[in-house]
């Protein structure tokens, strides 16, 4: 244990897109015990993403519970992290008069588009850290504006979901650097909101939280949030950041130089920085861990849920639940898939383009390929997605040291060597953490004074297996990647097209033709 270290507790709680879940950690690591609580995504209408922020304020509550009924010694604090940019607004009394739009949402992807065009949108961007993109608060604020004005009058505040969680468990309003640094809202080299941002979102200050460190310590819970979580009303409890810094922090990727790639439902790379600051072209973003710990990278859309659509259109037969034969499956083809290349792009994509408009594509598919060839090709799409990604940090004059990895992907060794291969480099995978949880636990423990900074991380995060790439494996992607590179704008107009001609396409089957 690292020398000045105490003894101590902390619950983190990590509200993800999917689930909440809750991890208590010591301060030598060792997870003690967890919770993970679900919900529902609702898509009401094509490019809606939304979240009742009800149920995961029950489950959050229903998750901390549990945990602490777990434990043998008392709990030193909660410490919070959140996926990134949610927007919910909220009535005077601090009720929701929104869903909770998550990061997925794109109903903004106009607004989103023409902030990217004008050459201010360039400047915001390098500003605030956040892209112009309908995953941030900033085009879904103005979207709210124009379609939906009379409801954007009534709101008094916005905010993100773990400012609202907040709210509800300790009766304050406040909101995170790192969870404001993705919001489009602020600027990262003053840490204050940003005017221009606001105007064009057409809202005030004072309809936004008031902004706080992460390392924030507020003073308790409310008497109601104690009951629910059966905790003491005196628990600490440390406003904490988002869940992509705070995953480079539970990989223990806290130096210049390391390099956190999570592959879960989505994907990330991230490298830590000490000082904010986006490249020229804005191909990165840059989030905020603490005040001199930074993160740039960029976030893809598509991680494993293209795992997920494989074996539901490819090889329904497997059944649900089939990740191992899927992996399999892959396994029988060969590296490179016969040439087959695949864009991942089922969810729209982020990084490193950052628009909402490329599709899916299979291209070079020939009378050879079976599939095993195209679930192969989808998860290699994953991987090369992430390498474009790792391409625009290095562009972005940032030097690449080390690689960790985690997420649900890493489960697999042929992902795990897919990755180093595509990739090129060594990849470590850490054992045993939660990523974000763990995370967040650390910096409650920082915030807390039980240890004696975050950097304990490297060293409590200890490393599983380091995957180096294969060298034939490795020269074959190497070819192929400038090919996955090159299709995003070759097939861009086709995109435009396909939008524009998607509203008069019939969404269901016809009805058959009578019989002959």
């Amino acid at each position: 244990m690292p020398q000045g270290t105490r003894f101590g507790v902390v619950v983190g709680v990590d509200i993800g897109t999917t689930s909440t879940k809750t991890v208590a950690y010591d301060t030598g690591g060792r997870q003690l015990a967890s919770q993970s609580v679900g919900y529902p995504l609702n898509n009401p209408e094509p490019g809606y993403a939304e979240q009742d922020p009800h149920l995961i304020l029950d489950a959050v509550l229903e998750s901390i519970r549990a945990v602490v009924a777990e434990l043998d010694e008392p709990v030193a604090g909660l410490s919070f992290g959140s996926a990134m940019h949610s927007l919910i607004g909220l009535d005077p009394a601090g009720n929701p008069l929104t869903p909770s739009l998550t990061w997925a949402d794109a109903r903004s992807t106009r607004q989103a588009e023409r902030l990217r065009a004008v050459p201010s949108g360039l400047a915001l961007h390098r500003r605030t850290g956040t892209p112009m993109h309908p995953m941030s608060p900033l085009p879904k604020l103005l979207w709210f504006a124009e379609q939906e004005p009379k409801l954007f009058e009534r709101v008094a505040h916005w905010v993100g979901i773990k400012d609202w969680v907040l709210l509800r468990l300790c009766d304050a309003l406040v909101t995170d650097h790192s969870v404001a640094s993705a919001t489009g809202l602020m600027d990262i080299h003053k840490l204050e909101w940003d005017s221009e941002a606001l105007a064009i979102a057409g809202i005030t200050e004072d309809q936004l939280p008031q902004l706080v460190s992460t390392t924030t310590v507020l003073p308790g819970l409310t008497a109601r949030a104690a009951a629910a979580t059966g905790l003491p009303q005196r628990t600490p409890v440390v406003v904490g950041a988002g869940d992509g810094p705070l995953a480079n922090l539970g990989l223990g990727a806290v130096q210049p130089g390391m390099v956190a790639c999570t592959i879960g439902t989505s994907g990330a790379m991230r490298v830590m920085v000490e000082r904010p600051g986006v490249d020229p072209l804005g191909g990165v973003f840059c989030y905020a861990l603490t005040e001199d710990r930074w993160v740039v990278g960029g976030a893809i859309n598509n991680g494993g849920i293209v795992l997920r659509w494989a074996g539901e259109a490819l090889a329904p037969d497997l059944g649900e639940r089939s990740e191992q034969e899927l992996v399999a499956l892959a396994a029988r083809a060969p590296v490179g898939s016969g040439g087959l290349i695949m864009l991942p792009y089922l969810h729209s994509e982020r990084a490193p383009h950052w628009s909402a408009l490329p599709r899916g594509a299979y291209v070079g598919l020939t009378h050879a390929h079976r599939r095993e060839h195209l679930v192969r090709a989808a998860l290699e799409g994953v991987c090369q997605q992430l390498a474009l990604v790792l391409s625009s940090v290095r562009a972005a004059g940032n030097e690449v040291r080390e690689i960790r990895a985690g997420g649900g992907f890493a489960r697999s060794g042929l992902w795990r060597q897919m990755l180093a291969d595509v990739l090129g480099l060594p990849v470590s995978f850490p054992a045993g953490h939660e990523g974000s949880g763990f995370g967040a636990a650390l910096l409650g423990m920082q915030a807390l004074g039980l240890i004696p900074s975050i950097d304990v991380a490297t060293d409590l995060a200890r490393i599983e297996e380091t995957v180096r790439p294969d060298p034939a494996a490795a020269a074959t992607y190497a070819a192929l990647l400038p090919l996955f590179a090159e299709l995003y704008d070759a097939l861009a107009p086709t995109f435009f097209s396909m939008r524009r001609l998607a509203p008069g396409l019939p969404t269901e089957r016809f009805p058959a033709a009578p019989p002959i």
